[in-house]
């Protein structure tokens, strides 16, 4: 059986005089060895794409985390040297991606960069240095760490019964690896929250009223998603839901 196509989301970077669209590695093979569909990366040339040429095209949509954040006019405040970098090519493809696909039910995985795009592209705003907030935890990375101890999983969340992800790891917690420096401050209209920090801080989102698995985490499945029972599980109900899509959509399309 064929693995259904995705579209993933890329950074635009600047490296041996050139301009690369990328996307890390841990992603995509996260999609394929765990969530079981076949990756593709979406240039981020903002209103130069035809985004339904290319939904048409894929049965989900994943978004990568990324160093960058999000432009802070998107959502209502000023930019600001420290609050960066940006990667406003990425922003121009990315939210106008999201919408689109959650109104055409398209199964949608948004992590660590990608729950806050959500976010701000569902009308919300984020929080930003959460490290510097009353009573917020420090949720960055350990300095001078490799990346198996920036990556190591050691932050429980609790989450919240009834919901999307309560069915996947039927679990009331589960522990993470959540890395960041902003969140969720305003949440977006139409958005769920479906876990939480021990500090409050969203963990995890979900859209409301949609029947596609639509979810955002703040922390990083893809990097143990081989390893990790909690991390695979979120890729893996991602690629069924993206198969169940793949099967309508052809159906509807031999019915035709």
């Amino acid at each position: 059986m064929s693995k259904p196509l995705i579209a993933v989301s890329t950074d635009v970077k600047s490296f041996e005089n050139y301009e690369w669209h990328a996307a890390p590695e841990q992603y995509l093979r996260a999609a394929i060895r765990a969530a079981g569909v076949t990756p593709l990366l979406v240039p981020s040339f903002e209103g130069e794409l035809d985004l339904d040429v290319i939904l048409d095209g894929v049965d989900g949509v994943m978004l990568t985390g990324s160093k960058s954040n999000v432009w802070p006019e998107l959502y209502g405040e000023e930019a600001t040297e420290g609050n960066g970098p940006y990667d406003r090519r990425r922003d121009g493809t990315t939210i106008p991606l999201i919408r689109a696909a959650i109104k055409r039910g398209i199964p949608l995985l948004a992590i660590c960069r990608g729950i806050q795009e959500l976010n701000v592209a569902m009308g919300g705003s984020l929080a930003t240095e959460l490290q510097e907030l009353p009573g917020r935890m420090d949720h960055r990375a350990p300095e001078n760490a490799t990346q198996d101890e920036r990556f190591a999983i050691r932050q429980d969340i609790k989450i919240k019964a009834g919901s999307c992800l309560a069915d996947i790891f039927n679990s009331e917690a589960v522990r993470v690896n959540t890395i960041h420096r902003q969140g969720i401050d305003r949440l977006g209209e139409g958005l769920d929250v479906e876990a939480v920090a021990p500090d409050g801080t969203v963990e995890a989102v979900s859209v409301r009223g949609t029947k596609a698995f639509a979810v955002g985490v703040q922390w990083h499945p893809e990097y143990w998603a081989e390893s990790d029972a909690p991390s695979r599980q979120i890729f893996a109900s991602f690629g069924e839901a993206v198969r169940a899509h793949h099967a309508a959509r052809h159906a509807r399309s031999d019915a035709a």
